[in-house]
């Protein structure tokens, strides 16, 4: 099978590395890639929201699937340019149509969804320039603090404000609407606060039947102890130790079934991965939101466990057999710790080249480095974003995955490199 791989980050490093080690492949294409995903297949140089460049190239080389990595693609809708063009539309895309999409794209229409099927997740409110001075009413009258704001559209996940002061809660939406994340939170949704610890829950679906994948708890702040900026990510850990059997049933029962049924009953056309955030609210879970592909950095952490095919499984996702496909997962605990650039997640210097990473492949020792935001210049790989690497390792436990994640990381170097060192220490 020939297969075109969307995305250049870390989670596309780790899907090309896990579709890599299928003997049905033929050949992988990813677009554009990364450094590190030279090991698994061919770089091409292409935009993945440049779609008429894209029909070229699956034409010219014989492509039999396409796989979406990032969230852009699929709200722009990639999938229902393939559907529409006779040429191309029996090459199957994994991922939703530009209408499910939406399920990541606005978190008002995430929302709605949840209601209309009956979905636990937090009270909320919409606001937009017409009924500002509502949304103050509504903050200073029916939440309490700590108040939830969050830009309705993608803001790379950086558009969620969580603040304990009221006045300083309503001036910050005032500054969303007026283009704090730019056109993103030209709507914004004010949130009841959830309290609890967060897990994050993936399901692959063909629209019809669906499995669960191995959970995942990743850390968003910057700093070490939860302090700091929110990032895209700074480590994961799966599985997780409270997402016991019991929960995962909840889970299961009250979100996976209502979710992929509500996308069954309202004809969504949506043949890939669901993400769905959670909260565990004292051993009840609650959606904080949608995703409509995979995460990053816990795509990093899910996939290793993974011991099933993966084409096998993409296959299923796209040709509507998933219910016939077997999942596969090693009971060893995966752990993910991130490297960033010094001054990410503002500005931060790129070009810095980079040291010790393995030599023609993605293992180091018992680790995999997966290469996040990385680029080749004269020869040598080097930095080329604010989330550098990712560093994956297997283990017994959390601490020993985490032990030799560390282990590696202090192998590899390059100028300003940085990695919380408590990932996984929370759950210890």
């Amino acid at each position: 099978m020939n297969i075109l791989l969307l995305g250049g980050g870390g989670r596309e490093h780790a899907f090309a590395w896990k579709i890599a080690q299928s003997p049905r492949l033929e050949k992988l294409y990813i677009a554009p890639g990364n450094a590190g995903t030279r090991a698994c297949g061919m770089n091409v140089d292409l935009d993945p929201s440049n779609f008429p460049a894209l029909k070229q190239f699956v034409l010219n080389n014989y492509i039999n699937l396409v796989v979406v990595g990032p969230e852009q693609p699929l709200v722009d809708g990639v999938k229902d340019y393939f559907l529409n063009d006779p040429e191309i539309r029996h090459i199957p895309v994994v991922g939703p149509s530009q209408e499910a999409a939406r399920l990541e794209g606005s978190k008002e229409y995430a929302k709605a969804f949840m209601a209309r099927h009956g979905v636990p997740t937090a009270a909320y409110f919409t606001v937009t320039a017409s009924n500002v001075e509502e949304g103050c009413e509504f903050l200073a009258s029916k939440v309490k603090a700590p108040y939830v704001l969050k830009a309705d559209g993608l803001a790379a996940g950086k558009g969620v404000l969580i603040i304990d002061d009221l006045a300083e809660a309503q001036a910050e939406l005032r500054a969303m609407l007026e283009g704090k994340f730019g056109s993103a939170s030209k709507k914004v949704v004010i949130e009841e606060f959830l309290s609890g610890i967060e897990v994050s829950v993936f399901v692959a679906t063909d629209g019809n039947s669906y499995k669960i994948l191995p959970e995942a708890k990743d850390y968003k702040r910057i700093g070490e102890g939860d302090t700091g900026l929110n990032t895209g990510g700074m480590g994961a850990v799966s599985p997780v130790p409270f997402a016991t059997q019991e929960f995962m049933e909840k889970v299961r029962a009250r979100i996976v079934e209502p979710t992929v049924r509500g996308i069954r009953e309202e004809g969504l056309d949506y043949t890939g991965f669901i993400f769905i955030g959670l909260m565990n609210c004292g051993g009840d879970p609650m959606v904080i939101e949608y995703n409509v592909r995979m995460g990053d950095p816990e795509t990093e952490v899910v996939l290793p466990r993974i011991t099933s095919d993966m084409i096998d499984l993409l296959e299923g996702i796209a040709h509507k057999t998933l219910h016939e496909k077997t999942l596969e997962v090693t009971p060893r605990t995966a752990a993910t710790v991130v490297c960033v650039s010094e001054g990410y997640p503002g500005n931060y210097p790129k070009g810095l080249p980079i040291s010790g990473l393995p030599a023609g492949g993605n293992v180091m020792g018992n680790s995999i480095v997966f290469h996040a935001g990385t680029g080749l210049k004269d020869g040598l790989t080097v930095t080329a974003g604010g989330r550098v690497l990712a560093v994956t390792s297997l283990g017994d436990s959390i601490r020993a995955a985490t032990d030799r994640s560390y282990e590696t990381i202090a192998k590899i170097d390059y100028e300003g490199k940085y990695c919380r060192r408590d990932i996984g220490r929370d759950l210890l």
